[in-house]
């Protein structure tokens, strides 16, 4: 994984549809889809390599709550699926790996109990990435809705030293809004040190697919992408035609 710059789909789980929120906020949420699984097999069929999928419902409760849509999503899909929220103990991360997730996302515990997010990595060796959630400089957790004194670069740090695969950097003020990447938000991957990044939030058009990938090489492995496709700005091949072009 991540031979090459990656372009990830997002699918945003909350009561069992596939949603997207604008900065994070409850109140602000579009519905697309009724059907998980069938967003899943449409991405593939696009080519996608791996899935993000975030359980909204786990990450605000603290406890994965949308099991049976990943199992679904896992029944008609071969690629690989990244699953986040809620994952607050090991039992979590157990269940969502059983569940049929490849990967597990850790954020909020990375924070709130460090030792889970090693715990995982020894459990899952190069099947656990870190979540880092930036609202104005600083880290947010427990679905973005409360935030921290912690800063991101010592959270990347935290990452590392764990043996994460890669880290997640969700820009928060700009996830969900279409309003293009933060080439500074996305220039924090340089400073992860040698530690994968996948860079999260505000991606609007196949521009930023081209500003992000040009940063592959020099920590950035890839780009999530949600809102964008789902409003039709472009469709998933060709943003993963454009990140083939040498």
């Amino acid at each position: 994984m991540f031979e090459r710059f990656t372009v990830i789909p997002s699918i945003d789980l909350k009561g069992g549809e596939v949603v997207r929120m604008v900065h994070g906020e409850l109140s602000r949420t579009t519905v697309y889809s009724r059907d998980p699984a069938a967003v899943a097999r449409a991405f593939e069929r696009d080519g996608a390599e791996i899935i993000h999928i975030v359980d909204i419902d786990g990450a605000v409760a603290g406890a994965p709550h949308n099991l049976d849509s990943l199992r679904a999503i896992r029944a008609v899909v071969k690629c690989a699926l990244e699953v986040s929220g809620g994952l607050r103990t090991i039992a979590d991360v157990r269940a969502v790996a059983a569940a049929g997730a490849d990967y597990v996302s850790i954020g909020s515990a990375a924070v709130l109990n460090p030792g889970l997010l090693r715990d995982a990595c020894a459990e899952l060796p190069g099947r656990v990435f870190g979540s880092l959630d930036v609202r104005d400089g600083r880290v947010a957790v427990k679905g973005w809705v409360e935030a921290t004194g912690a800063v991101p670069v010592d959270l990347l740090e935290r990452f590392r030293d764990a043996g994460v695969a890669a880290a997640i950097v969700t820009d928060i003020g700009r996830d969900g809004t279409e309003r293009g990447v933060d080439s500074a938000h996305a220039a924090l991957a340089l400073r992860a040190d040698g530690l994968r990044v996948i860079v999260s939030g505000g991606v609007a058009n196949l521009a930023d697919i081209r500003l992000i990938g040009a940063s592959f090489g020099q920590g950035v492995a890839g780009v999530i992408v949600g809102r964008a496709l789902y409003e039709s700005r472009f469709t998933l091949a060709q943003a993963m035609a454009l990140a083939r072009e040498p």
